[in-house]
């Protein structure tokens, strides 16, 4: 199941700060899209009460703002585990197994492309290609790769990894 989106609260200390930064560059042109980068790297992700702050404080259309965090691909509308696990589903990857391997990653964290984990630790995402085409099938984790996983079993001990790594911390 999907990690609730809804965290934000008018009374939020995270608002006085993006709103410090949109007053500090008020007589700017352009500004939605580095306004919606702060938002983003305040927050973590844009929530919808996080671009209807942004739109009644800037006074400019929700439906603006919207299309820009929803055509560039740096944003994220939806709460990001700490995580993310990509699993490469190019020609490549997906002719040794990527999607046994997508749905084996699905069966152990229990959530669809595009989820975050309950715990907030994994978000799965699919990618067209990692560039590891000799190595497949593929999954990345934040930046590191995994390779030739045409061996199911090795997927649990990989992700086992991270979960010890959350508790030791």
């Amino acid at each position: 199941m999907a990690k609730n989106n809804s965290i934000i609260a008018d009374n939020d200390p995270r608002f006085k700060d993006l709103d410090q930064y949109i007053d500090s560059i008020r007589n700017e042109e352009g500004t939605n899209l580095i306004v919606l980068q702060k938002a983003q790297g305040i927050f973590g992700f844009l929530p919808i009460e996080v671009l209807k702050h942004i739109s009644d404080y800037k006074q400019v259309p929700l439906s603006e703002l919207y299309g820009v965090a929803t055509f560039y691909s740096q944003f994220t509308l939806t709460k990001r585990g700490k995580h993310t696990i990509s699993i490469c589903l190019g020609t490549a990857c997906y002719v040794r197994g990527a999607q046994k391997v997508l749905d084996k990653v699905k069966d152990i964290l229990k959530i669809e492309v595009g989820e975050t984990t309950e715990d907030g630790l994994f978000t799965l995402e699919n990618a067209r290609c990692l560039g590891c085409c000799g190595l497949a099938p593929v999954m990345m984790i934040d930046e590191q790769v995994y390779a030739n996983l045409v061996d199911l079993e090795k997927i649990p001990g990989i992700l086992d990894k991270y979960r010890e790594e959350e508790v030791n911390e």
